[in-house]
């Protein structure tokens, strides 16, 4: 089956890359010689949708370095230095991982413009299937750009809006940032019109092979997600939840997506490169059967944020698993009977430095300390537990091979149904009350979860409770997904929690690390600093609130 993330490395030329907002490209396609016909054009899209998979967006920096810090998990460690800058809140205007994904970004607009205008400007000539295929590639790649502006304005906020190519070959000195709005209004429109374009992936017949493409199910989804964000922390439009209630509903009611029954298949899946077009909306497929491509198409899934594991010479390489789970949530949770918690959390590793390694021993982290230990001997065994949904030993099988100590093939769920069922819910909630419709929507995901009806919501709770609930199973739900520092963010609680979540570990355990909260500041790390590289450059334009000049 073919793998939309891993093309071969002609089509990689035609996936732009820059250091500043300005595209000057030297491998830029020419609208004359090429995309004569839909084959081609689905060439370049596919280039397009490969800027998914760099280091800056999915493969690391928007999966899992950028989005680490909340009440549920921290970054490994007590100090602030290395890749723990960001995971701590320690960053800079000039920390250099900030500039790579805001750069990434723009090339990844700039391909995603390119595209439309090509396909646009070639289409008038073509006729019957190509003719098809060429209006549903551009609401593919409207659907992308999308999620490229989307992912711009939610971190950054006050951003340059590069709505065509020609934008972005404007001298720097001309940028001006557009009101954050405007952005969120682009993203609307393009994701309005894709919807009217694409395909259903259990209908999608036409594309051929349409595993990791967007589908009117992804474009209902992400617009219901953009929706709940332009109501929330900074814009507070409300009168978007009635908006995203509606867009949700359209995706909730249309009986084309719906749950896997089991939730340990939808991590074993994504583990393994399989496809399912009904729990995925949007998937970044780092999946080769042929093992690692080197630095190519790959991401740090389940090594960075995985269950630990030690070397084994020419059968696994080392998980680094720089994700730790925060204790409070985890004692929280584990209260509640919910058959996620032991999916969702490893309170043990693979390996142990002082014992004979094998491919399978599972070592707990508790069993690490004498039967004798203290409390705070055994707490701080538990400061070591890690998220346990990309479990590399448990769900990757033999086919799939991690010797390399770094990256991996396992994939990442940038949106999951179950998301786009809580986004419904919690619309529908503020719009219109706790209703049928958003108790429905949570329950589906709750009986999924518990295999029974018995941990339904019922009818009676009010505004507030449902508000509460919603937001508790989302973090159980989606747990290290990178939803939960964005959803803290949006619902105007980040600092408070981030502070909240301090207290919480030292009243667990006097001696325990959570050093999140040491860095943090509010009103500054609600969004991400420009790159004071490009902020020299663009001088109409000003920095973001709490971050100097």
């Amino acid at each position: 089956m073919k793998k939309i993330i891993i093309i071969a490395s002609a089509l990689c030329a035609l996936a732009l890359s820059s250091c500043t907002l300005e595209e000057k490209s030297y491998t830029e396609m020419s609208r004359e010689n090429y995309v004569k016909d839909a084959s081609e054009a689905q060439t370049v899209l596919l280039g397009v949708y490969r800027n998914m998979s760099t280091e800056g967006l999915y493969s690391y920096h928007l999966s899992l370095l950028f989005t680490i810090s909340s009440d549920i998990a921290q970054c490994e460690g007590s100090g602030n230095t290395a890749f723990r800058v960001i995971p701590t809140n320690s960053h800079t205007a000039s920390t250099p991982e900030i500039a790579t994904t805001w750069s990434s970004l723009y090339s990844a607009i700039y391909s995603a413009n390119n595209f439309i205008e090509t396909v646009q400007e070639r289409m008038p000539s073509w006729t019957g299937t190509d003719a098809e295929l060429g209006r549903i590639y551009i609401a593919e790649a409207r659907t992308l750009r999308a999620l490229f502006n989307f992912e711009l304005v939610r971190w950054w906020g006050n951003v340059v809006l590069m709505k065509t190519t020609a934008d972005s070959r404007k001298p720097a000195s001309e940028y001006v940032q557009a009101k954050p709005e405007d952005v969120y209004a682009f993203i609307e429109e393009d994701l309005k019109a894709a919807i009217e374009d694409l395909p259903w992936a259990g209908d999608d017949a036409i594309r051929g092979d349409g595993s990791f493409r967007v589908s009117k199910g992804t474009a209902l989804g992400l617009l219901t997600k953009v929706y709940c964000y332009w109501a929330g922390y900074p814009l507070k439009d409300e009168s978007k939840w009635a908006l995203a209630a509606n867009t949700g509903r359209l995706l909730a009611e249309s009986g084309k997506h719906y749950l896997n029954p089991s939730y340990e298949k939808v991590w074993y899946n994504t583990c393994n490169g399989i496809w399912d077009p009904h729990e995925s909306l949007l998937e970044v497929s780092f999946y080769s059967p042929t093992g690692l491509n080197g630095d190519d198409c790959v991401g740090r899934i389940g090594k960075w944020n995985g269950v630990s594991a030690l070397a084994v010479d020419g059968v696994r390489g080392r998980n680094a698993a720089n994700w730790k789970v925060v204790y409070p949530f985890t004692q929280k949770w584990s209260e509640l009977g919910d058959p996620r918690f032991a999916l969702s959390i490893a309170d043990y590793k693979y390996g142990n430095s002082s014992s004979s390694l094998t491919t399978t021993e599972k070592v707990n982290y508790l069993d690490l300390v004498s039967a004798t230990a203290s409390e705070d001997q055994k707490n701080k065994q538990r400061q070591l537990f890690t998220p346990g949904k990309w479990d590399t030993e448990k769900y990757v099988q033999s086919g799939n091979y991690l010797i390399n100590n770094d990256k991996s093939n396992v994939n990442w769920y940038v949106m999951r149904y179950s998301d786009a069922l809580l986004l419904f819910a919690e619309a529908e909630n503020e719009a219109n009350g706790p209703t049928a419709g958003a108790l429905d929507a949570v329950n589906l995901v709750r009986r999924r979860a518990f295999g029974d009806t018995a941990h339904d919501v019922l009818s009676g709770v009010s505004q507030d409770e449902l508000r509460q609930i919603i937001r508790d199973e989302r973090a159980y739900e989606l747990c290290f997904e990178g939803h939960r520092k964005q959803d803290l963010i949006r619902w105007g609680i980040y600092f408070k929690t981030i502070k909240q979540t301090a207290q919480d570990v030292v009243d667990w355990f006097s001696n325990g690390n959570y050093s999140v909260a040491n860095y943090t500041i509010e009103g500054r790390h609600e969004l991400l600093p420009i790159p004071q590289r490009d902020l020299d450059l663009m001088i109409s334009c000003t920095q973001n609130p709490g971050w100097g000049k």
